[in-house]
């Protein structure tokens, strides 16, 4: 019933608008998919750091990442986010994309290159 009710809603709408309902539409899909289909953004194990893009995986050996924290004010907020810095590639995570805070994440991070 809610989705007549809607399909019926943007049938007596104005064509800009069903157009921006669409485009939107469009927008959280592909957001939706993009955090879908990247799950698990980092891996790390006693080899070296894997982290999924679109383009596919960056695969480092620890000897080669280079791993910091990098802290952003913005509008009286602290923003915090991992950085891993290699070769070719520069990978920014923040929380959304790590599920965990990144300064823990550093220090597992951390105890596992110490390991390796």
């Amino acid at each position: 019933m809610a989705a007549g009710a809607l399909f019926s809603a943007l049938s007596d709408a104005e064509p800009m608008g069903a157009v921006l309902f669409g485009l939107a539409a469009i927008a959280c899909g592909a957001f939706a998919a993009h955090g879908t289909l990247v799950r698990p953004r980092l891996t790390a194990d006693f080899h070296g750091i894997s982290t999924r893009t679109m383009s596919g995986t960056v695969k480092l050996d620890w000897a080669q990442a280079r791993v910091r924290l990098r802290t952003t004010r913005r509008l009286g907020r602290d923003g915090v986010t991992l950085e891993i810095d290699g070769d070719d590639h520069l990978v920014v995570l923040g929380w959304l994309e790590l599920g965990e805070d990144p300064r823990d994440v550093l220090d597992v991070l951390s105890a596992l290159r110490a390991r390796s």
